[in-house]
């Protein structure tokens, strides 16, 4: 059974990024979006089941939002996009490490 799931980590203030907001579009279209709990992860996978259909992705993180929440007067990024392709019935997990300047992330398991 397929799924996809994502976490945040804070690496400025290393700690899971608690209440960032994730979007995710398949080919440009808005499909759900999630609020990252304490642990920086979403409660459950943003898809999963027969909802894991192939196609591209995009996972929208709202990294200057969460940052100022944080005192972060002016964080250098705003929204970070993570574009990605998904096959029918895989199973993906796609997190985001980040700071207010920089960010990375990979297919996780």
């Amino acid at each position: 059974m397929g799924k996809l799931s994502t976490h945040v980590l804070d690496t400025a203030h290393g700690k899971p990024a608690a209440g960032m907001r994730v979007e995710l579009l398949k080919e440009g279209v808005a499909v759900g979006s999630i609020v990252t709990n304490a642990d920086g992860r979403a409660e459950g996978p943003l898809l999963e089941g027969e909802a894991v259909v192939g196609g591209c992705y995009e996972l929208r993180f709202h990294v200057a939002d969460y940052f100022r929440t944080l005192d972060v007067a002016c964080p250098f990024l705003d929204v970070v996009p993570v574009c990605f392709r998904m096959e029918a019935g895989g199973s993906y997990h796609v997190p985001l490490v980040c700071s207010p300047w920089a960010y990375s992330t990979y297919r996780g398991s």
